[in-house]
């Protein structure tokens, strides 16, 4: 009996082991999300921060041509992976202070590598769990995103028609493979982050302008409809081989 129930227990033990194991690091996203907010660290992911210390951060990228962009590669990828709401933001940022040829590359390598930790640490946590419990049209979109994941995610991508840290997750759901979601996640951030850092590189007329006038610069005063419309576009384009796969299966 006493042998039974210390089976029992050290079952029970492993359990727990493993059930932390799979959510341990969701709890570190969570955990550094809310550090974060804790510390005031989203105060500095905004334009204003921006439109006060252009200087000195231009002259911090001028003195460390190699660790500047190093280290804002590593900062992009950490806030990425602790869904800091602030993708836009740095994506400006980058096209600042690297130019948007530059700037544009290390989002889009940093922004892949933080989009894949959030991924593997859903995965990880909810993913078996999670689809083993699909059912109706639930079960049928997973299926369907697993046939044809690389395509969903490009059109996900493309059109950010979604939070950039849904997107992150949800593949994870549907045992998407680590490859195909960074190879999607990686083609289809390009347009829109090499657009952003466009933005980004000519934003210092637009911050003298709005200190001049006394007020702060808002998101809105960069994104115009043409540029939203121009996203709408590349979603519809890259949705056409989906379209087209689902009409020859019907026909």
């Amino acid at each position: 009996m006493a042998m039974m129930q210390m089976t029992t227990d050290q079952n029970e033990t492993a359990g727990k082991r493993r059930l932390l194991r799979r959510v341990l690091p969701m709890l570190v996203i969570a955990g550094g999300l809310v550090s974060g907010y804790a510390l005031g660290l989203h105060q500095y992911l905004s334009l204003g921060f921006l439109a006060e210390s252009r200087e000195a951060l231009r002259g911090y990228v001028a003195a460390n041509p190699l660790l500047a962009p190093a280290g804002f590669a590593a900062l992009y990828a950490l806030a990425v992976a602790f869904s800091f709401p602030a993708a836009s933001i740095l994506t400006l940022f980058a096209g600042f202070l690297f130019g948007w040829l530059l700037g544009g590359a290390l989002v889009a390598v940093a922004a892949t590598i933080g989009a894949a930790a959030v991924f593997l640490a859903a995965r990880s946590a909810f993913g078996d769990a999670l689809s083993r419990r699909l059912g109706g049209r639930a079960s049928q979109m997973a299926k369907g995103f697993e046939k044809d994941a690389f395509g969903y995610l490009l059109v996900l991508r493309l059109a950010p028609i979604f939070p950039f840290w849904m997107v992150n997750i949800a593949p994870a759901l549907f045992n998407v493979r680590l490859g195909t979601y960074a190879l999607a996640t990686f083609i289809g951030i390009l347009p829109a982050t090499f657009a952003y850092a466009y933005l980004g590189h000519g934003l210092d007329s637009v911050l003298t302008a709005a200190a001049r006038a006394g007020r702060d610069v808002t998101l809105s005063d960069l994104v115009t409809p043409q540029l939203t419309i121009a996203f709408a576009a590349l979603a519809v384009v890259a949705a056409i081989p989906l379209v087209i796969r689902k009409l020859r299966r019907a026909a």
